[in-house]
């Protein structure tokens, strides 16, 4: 472990002195947007007469797996603007037609086909870009991309149309993104925005073209775009949108023999958003139906002491999630189970980046953590919820930034505050955290603190290069601290974390084009000294023919459970490979010694992860996503489970959808490995069929069925456990608009 550490040490001044070139300001000069009078039908045919006076982009660079290589087919970009709208076209050229990727898909999923984008950075600061795609069949998805991260987060929903057909020699795209969809500073006079075009085109290997040059190792992606001027007098509009909701529901569940429910429930609600200034949002909420349409992925809670994560999908939390990100998770707001009303305000003033939500919540939801575990628990008692975000921006690379989250309810409070900065320069990121909680709960949790409070401190190195990527991290959490509108599932410890990789590349032309190694070290201590955890780790991958990856990982790690320390080992294969169109397989697979907490006995552990994705026709698609694991101890099987996670859609075109999907767990354990009571066997199954009609994001259509059922003990057949209709509408309307 030691020689890990001091390797893993060694690579920080080594990559400190490395002189690979660090994206600049790109030295091209600014694109000037036509400005048109006449606006277009957005059908993909590229024949109105704008596109003769729009603007022509070449996305002359291959930046994948090519570095920055002459693009190997020809894609031409045009973009003009009307006083209330972007419009953005692709001639996209392809010598084999036949062979580009595109299927009818739900929105916001099409990365693994061909598709044009754009990013547009409308503060110009570098700080956080939009970026709209496209795919030939006119399938959409946009997401945020945050510089300080790096993350692409595709749950923001834009409202704006597109189109896209195949021709004889490629395909065409056609965009209109209406400026009441963007934030933007409300200059009155010139403005200047970052801008990129970007093309992929899956083959052999997913080759990525746009129209500048991009740096490997750019510690600025945002940096590096090409400014777009000509935008003075651009309209908002009135910037109001009203979006009224009905849910319909008709619920049960099986009580002994009989099924019992509370009948039709019909739940109006309406959502309304108003931006008085393309910097500012206010949204407000009442009795928005925050039921969750798509089911969330199949996990299985199974030797794991920690609370399960599920992401986000409500819209009226999605919208400019990324304000309200810190680099500890004091946010997660699914912890906000069943809000009554909502209000929220986001915005920006010069360098100044702001947003704060106040909602009245029907239940309360409390993650219990602790230094070796956490829980979920559940209070019927309603409660009141603020969080409030800001940042200040000095000069794009350094900032400072506040972050507080309330809740209140009767015998029960927990309030956090603190501060965080970012620092960077050329290749080197610093950022750091600081908060302080103060909580009460009530008498009935029998807490053995009902009244804790702490600190929790969060400091980070990272340095990135065109080959090197070096991680370290220290974070300390007192065993009181509570961030109880967060996900931070333990507390009451100290760990240091580091991390090393080094990335080679394959030559023009060649099989293999990237080749990667690294390792890492992880401590973790209780605050009394007590070592928890001692991980280490080390892999080498490689990237290829088929768009494959492959990866050998190996470790050990040292365990504290029970009053014990236990010796861990694991070593894992991972494949991902797309052999054929429309077909994308994953397979992961892991044996070692493992920990079975229930028992505290170490055992030979076995997992397989795999996963198929088929595309059938134009609009079938089929995802089965499984696992299966084992452990074997004292001569027999201590516990076998598998889950599985099926979902069959047919998309009829861009708008209409149909899905179904299946998702069972079963596990099954040996009691007589066990010194307590533990079941046989147990069974789990949910089925839900879903029709959906999309005009946009935010006016559709929902009508589902869903069931569920399980098998406990000797059982041998499923018992029906409860089954639901419902149907959602949802309107958005702009007036004006």
């Amino acid at each position: 472990m030691y020689k890990s550490l001091l390797l893993v040490m060694a690579m920080a001044p080594a990559a400190l002195t490395a002189s690979e070139p660090v994206a600049a300001q790109s030295a091209d000069a600014p694109l000037s947007i036509t400005h048109v009078d006449a606006d277009i039908t957005v059908d993909g045919h590229l024949d109105e007469a704008v596109w003769q006076q729009a603007t022509k982009v070449e996305l002359a660079y291959e930046t994948q797996p090519g570095d920055n290589t002459d693009a190997a087919v020809a894609t031409t970009a045009y973009i003009a603007r009307t006083d209330d709208a972007l419009l953005i076209a692709f001639g996209a050229r392809d010598p084999d037609p036949s062979r580009i990727r595109a299927f009818l898909r739900d929105r916001d999923s099409l990365y693994h086909d061909d598709y044009a984008a754009i990013m547009l950075d409308t503060f110009d600061d570098q700080r956080r870009a939009y970026q709209f795609l496209v795919n030939p069949l006119g399938v959409q998805a946009d997401r945020i991309k945050e510089e300080a991260s790096g993350k692409e987060d595709d749950a923001w929903d834009g409202l704006w149309t597109s189109a896209g057909r195949i021709t004889d020699d490629g395909y065409r795209i056609e965009m209109r993104i209406p400026f009441a969809t963007l934030r933007f500073r409300p200059d009155d006079g010139a403005r200047r925005w970052g801008v990129r075009f970007l093309r992929s085109r899956p083959r052999e290997n997913p080759y990525l073209y746009a129209n500048q040059r991009i740096e490997r190792g750019a510690r600025c992606d945002l940096c590096s775009m090409r400014t777009l001027d000509g935008l003075a007098g651009i309209r908002q509009g009135r910037g109001l949108e009203i979006t009224p909701t009905l849910t319909v529901a008709n619920a049960q569940s099986r009580a002994n023999r009989g099924w019992r429910g509370e009948g039709v429930q019909i739940e109006p609600g309406v959502d309304v958003a108003w931006s008085p200034s393309p910097s500012l949002t206010l949204n407000a909420t009442l009795n928005p139906d925050f039921s969750q349409v798509e089911s969330d992925t199949a996990q299985l809670d199974l030797n794991t002491s920690f609370a399960l994560f599920f992401p986000e999908k409500r819209p009226f939390f999605l919208e400019a999630a990324d304000t309200f990100s810190t680099p500890l998770q004091v946010l997660y707001t699914r912890q906000i189970a069943d809000p009554d009303a909502g209000v929220r305000v986001t915005g920006r003033l010069g360098s100044d980046a702001y947003g704060a939500v106040v909602a009245r919540d029907a239940v309360t939801q409390l993650l219990m953590p602790g230094p070796l575990g956490s829980r979920f628990l559940l209070l019927d008692r309603p409660s009141d919820v603020a969080f409030a975000r800001y940042r200040h921006d000095f000069d794009g690379q350094t900032s400072l930034g506040a972050v507080t989250t309330f809740r209140n309810g009767d015998d029960y409070r927990n309030a956090l505050a603190g501060v965080d900065g970012r620092w960077q320069r050329g290749s080197h990121t610093l950022t750091g955290q600081w908060l302080r909680s103060d909580s009460r709960y009530p008498d009935e949790l029998a807490l053995n603190d009902a009244t804790p409070a702490g600190d929790a401190l969060d400091a980070r190195y990272n340095f990135s290069s065109r080959n090197w990527v070096v991680d370290l991290q220290h974070t300390r959490i007192d065993p009181g601290f509570r961030a109880d509108l967060g996900f931070i599932p333990r507390v009451g410890f100290d760990q240091s974390f580091g991390r090393g990789v080094r990335t080679w590349y394959g030559a023009p032309g060649a099989a293999v084009t990237r080749v990667w190694a690294g390792s890492l070290v992880d401590l973790v201590h209780r605050n009394d000294g007590q070592l928890l955890s001692r991980d280490v780790r080390g892999w080498i991958g490689a990237s290829g023919p088929l768009q494959s990856t492959a990866r050998l990982l190996g470790g050990t790690r040292q365990r504290f459970w029970n009053g014990r320390m236990f010796d861990e080992s694991f070593r894992q294969l991972y494949l991902e490979a797309t052999p054929w169109a429309g077909v994308r397989t994953e397979l992961v697979a892991q044996t070692g010694r493992q920990l079975d907490l229930l028992a505290s006995q170490l055992g030979d552990f076995t997992k397989v992860d795999g996963a198929l994705w088929l595309d059938i026709g134009r609009g079938l698609s089929v995802i089965l996503d499984g696992s299966v694991q084992t452990l074997e101890r004292d001569g027999g099987t201590a516990f076998r489970a598998s889950v599985l996670d099926a979902r069959a859609s047919w998309q009829f075109d861009p708008r209409q959808r149909l899905r179904l999907s299946l998702q069972g767990s079963a596990i099954e354990r040996d009691p007589a490995l066990y010194s307590t009571p533990v079941k046989r066997r147990s069974r789990d199954v949910a089925a839900q069929l879903l029709y959906s009609y999309k005009l946009n994001p935010r006016t559709a259509g929902y009508l589902g069925y869903s069931h569920g059922g399980y098998a406990d003990g000797d059982q041998v057949r499923l018992a029906d456990r409860d089954r639901s209709l419902f149907l959602k509408l949802s309107y958005a309307w702009q007036p004006g608009a």
